[in-house]
């Protein structure tokens, strides 16, 4: 396992992280099963938010720790807050009393990193570095980043905060690139040229900011996963070719596709399944070449200008 830096007063992360949105329904002793298959492999970071399950998803999460104390200092526990009964909300309160809950139901101290979940445009940033600064100063909440923001609204937050966002939590795949498309189609006239991210890709490299990538295997909005998917059969092809010329399953390829961007990456794989963690954890193993990284972008209906 490959492992990165977050902040400088939390542990290294390893760059597969395990989403933890599913987990919810699932019987503790699953949970349980999950996080030690993700620790045996070396996966150290878990990601939440308030809303994954109805809270249950933490819930479950800390009756595990509750049982067993000594796991959490082998952890990089995340979650995420700002996602208030059908709309956003940046608000200290909503800030403050959402992280007090989530420390409750994970059993926890505190947490490694805070990410606000989606961006809410009344945000006032100066009320937000207050709620930061109470959580920080109060040891609950160790770093700060955000999730689904462009570029823009990075630095328009970071312009009154006392605190360096360490990561964007954002959607991309092989089979979902708008943030790579409109660098690769500048100057084009395509629509994929559309510059919809604001050269958000650009800003984390320039600022050394983790780009945690989410649903690393959908296409779409939840549509589902492109895998064994007739509709990328060329994509399958390839990452078939690739899998077995690495010893790998195609998931592994996928996943590796993602780490090989030279910004600082972390891919969140969101499975309850203890095989596609495992194989999540070999896609630190490895490296794509160029070529099989731009191969695989074409296979997946992209052209190249």
């Amino acid at each position: 396992m490959k492992y990165i830096n977050l902040e400088y007063n939390i542990p290294e992360a390893s760059v597969i992280g395990i989403g933890c949105m599913r987990i919810g329904s699932k019987e503790k002793q699953d949970v349980e099963d999950i996080i030690h298959t993700a620790l045996d492999c070396g996966i150290n970071f878990f990601d939440h938010a308030d809303i994954y399950g109805g809270g249950n998803s933490e819930k479950l999460f800390g009756e595990v720790l509750k049982d067993d104390p000594s796991l959490r200092e082998k952890m990089v526990i995340q979650s995420k807050c700002g996602i208030n009964k059908g709309m956003y909300d940046f608000s200290k309160g909503h800030i403050i009393s959402s992280v007090e809950g989530i420390l409750e139901r994970l059993n926890i101290d505190y947490l490694d990193s805070l990410l606000l979940h989606r961006p809410d445009v009344l945000m006032d940033p100066k009320e937000v570095n207050e709620a930061f600064t109470e959580l920080y100063e109060s040891g609950k909440v160790r770093s700060f980043g955000v999730s689904n923001m462009n570029r823009f609204q990075m630095e328009l937050l970071q312009s009154d905060l006392s605190y360096t966002l360490t990561a964007n939590q954002l959607q991309l795949s092989l089979a979902h690139t708008p943030l790579i498309d409109e660098g690769i189609n500048v100057n084009t006239g395509w629509d994929k040229g559309i510059v919809r991210a604001s050269g958000t890709l650009e800003y984390l490299k320039q600022n050394n900011i983790t780009l945690q990538t989410w649903s690393p295997l959908q296409f779409g909005m939840f549509r589902g996963i492109f895998i064994e998917n007739e509709d990328y059969k060329e994509l399958n092809d390839r990452l078939q070719t690739l899998a077995d010329k690495y010893g790998v399953s195609k998931d592994t390829i996928a996943y590796n596709w993602l780490l090989r961007l030279p910004q600082k990456v972390q891919v969140i794989v969101c499975t309850t399944s203890p095989q596609r963690i495992e194989n999540a954890a070999k896609a630190a193993e490895i490296t794509l070449t160029a070529r099989e990284w731009y191969d695989l972008y074409k296979a997946a209906g992209n052209r190249l200008p």
